[in-house]
């Protein structure tokens, strides 16, 4: 099971993984939807852009810029926390939105926790794959721990000083002086 737009939904997709006696050439991609780790993408493209359902997987030591032709041809991008404490698979989700225009879905997975939930949805992230030793009840509360945010980002564009209406202010659009 997996959180996507805010619901619990069953995971139809594989996440592929590699052992130590693997490697991105040889690895043999099982049929079905399956997320590929970017190393597999970029070695054996040509066979698996020929798929109808496939996944890339990015870890946080790998840029998003790498998928920039292809980004479009991805139904799932998946960005692997290897610990809850790296915060790099955040700039990667913002970019893959914002900067390189993804639409598609965008999956947090790994070691994904409920107190991150409300900030990765902030950057673009809209499925999680959290831990299986949590409770994906309990995680789906995360994303409505606060009702309000003051910085912009991915999910809003504008500060909470420039939505907020003030007395004594005709506007909020006012620029403090």
């Amino acid at each position: 099971m997996i959180i996507k737009n805010r619901k619990i939904v069953a995971d139809d997709w594989i996440v592929l993984r590699l052992n130590e006696q693997e490697s991105a050439e040889n690895v043999t991609v099982p049929e079905g939807k399956v997320i590929v780790p970017l190393p597999v993408w970029l070695q054996q493209r040509d066979a698996l852009q020929q798929r109808a359902e496939i996944g890339v997987w990015l870890a946080s030591a790998e840029r998003p810029e790498d998928l920039k032709g292809d980004i479009q041809k991805f139904s799932v991008i998946a960005v692997d926390f290897s610990k809850f404490s790296d915060g790099r698979g955040y700039s990667i989700a913002y970019n893959l939105r914002a900067r390189l225009g993804y639409t598609g879905e965008l999956r947090a997975i790994g070691d994904v926790l409920r107190d991150q939930l409300f900030y990765m949805q902030r950057v673009g992230f809209d499925a999680f794959a959290t831990r299986p030793d949590r409770n994906i009840e309990d995680a789906l509360k995360g994303l409505t721990d606060f009702s309000e945010v003051y910085q912009t980002s991915f999910d809003q564009k504008l500060p909470l000083f420039r939505r907020v209406q003030r007395k004594g202010n005709p506007t909020a659009d006012m620029v403090n002086e």
